[in-house]
């Protein structure tokens, strides 16, 4: 639920993408101002983001599954409550060894 003008609020963020297609990755944007971007990811199992940068720091929080998330040249196995923050630049990458959903919040 969004009040354009004083808030946002979900009642739970892994409900805001109640199905996972089969081979697939879904991204809605559930929120953005001028200060941050926040994007909610789900990963079918066995879908992956290959190794990428971005140009603003970012977090990232497991909601919901299991993956494995590399950082720099560190890799972690990650569930439920797993929580990132990435500074600019740092080469990542997830792969989903169940169905995942993801949080991702971007700082302008």
């Amino acid at each position: 639920m969004t009040n354009q003008d004083t808030y946002f609020f979900s009642e739970s963020l892994a409900n805001e993408i109640p199905e996972l297609p089969q081979q697939s990755i879904v991204s809605r944007t559930i929120f953005q101002d001028e200060q941050l971007k926040v994007i909610l990811f789900g990963f079918a199992e066995g879908q992956e983001l290959s190794e990428h940068t971005a140009s603003v720091p970012a977090m990232i929080h497991i909601l919901e599954g299991q993956a494995r998330l590399s950082l720099g040249k560190d890799s972690f196995d990650v569930g439920l409550g797993a929580w990132a923050h990435m500074p600019a630049n740092l080469s990542h990458s997830i792969f989903a060894k169940s169905p995942v959903k993801m949080l991702l919040i971007m700082l302008r």
